[in-house]
């Protein structure tokens, strides 16, 4: 009797010492970019989030169906928190620049295997800052101070 054998090619990739190209993204392995600029030590990335607007239209003969229709897709803030540092005064000034001359950049999240190579990027398109959040400072606190800041944007594109 021949036995067949289920291999998957991960596992035939690591027998012969092969990277393996499925190796996933670990959360706290991220990059910023903004603006062309790379901005260093963000520990934490939320609002990566698109969804669309429906619109229920109800037809006239069909009293138990409900058509549900895509309108348009909107895009949730993203918020970015990093440890205050030598860079924060430059990201604090971006802020409020902002608001005497008011210029879209792009934006680039990069997410990272744990050896730094790059799994997926999240192109933003028409990014400015909406808010910015500065430390909250306390004589008994024991964490690293930390700064937010939230981008508004017109979309968002993945590429691997």
């Amino acid at each position: 009797m021949h036995r067949r054998w289920n291999v998957s090619a991960r596992v035939i990739a690591a027998l012969l010492g092969m990277p393996d190209t499925y190796e996933p993204a670990l959360a706290l392995r991220f990059s910023v970019e903004i603006g062309g600029h790379r901005v260093e030590h963000f520990m934490a990335c939320e609002g990566l989030v698109a969804e669309y607007e429906i619109e229920e239209y109800r037809e006239g003969g069909n009293a138990g169906y409900v058509h549900r229709l895509p309108v348009r897709v909107k895009y949730t803030n993203v918020k970015l928190t990093r440890a205050v540092d030598k860079d924060s005064v430059a990201l604090a000034s971006w802020f409020s620049e902002a608001r005497a001359s008011f210029k879209r950049q792009t934006a680039t999240i990069i997410a990272r295997t744990g050896n730094g190579k790059e799994v997926a990027r999240w192109g933003l398109e028409g990014v400015w800052p909406i808010k910015y959040t500065g430390p909250q400072l306390s004589a008994s606190g024991t964490t690293a101070a930390t700064e937010t800041l939230e981008l508004a944007h017109n979309g968002f594109t993945v590429t691997a």
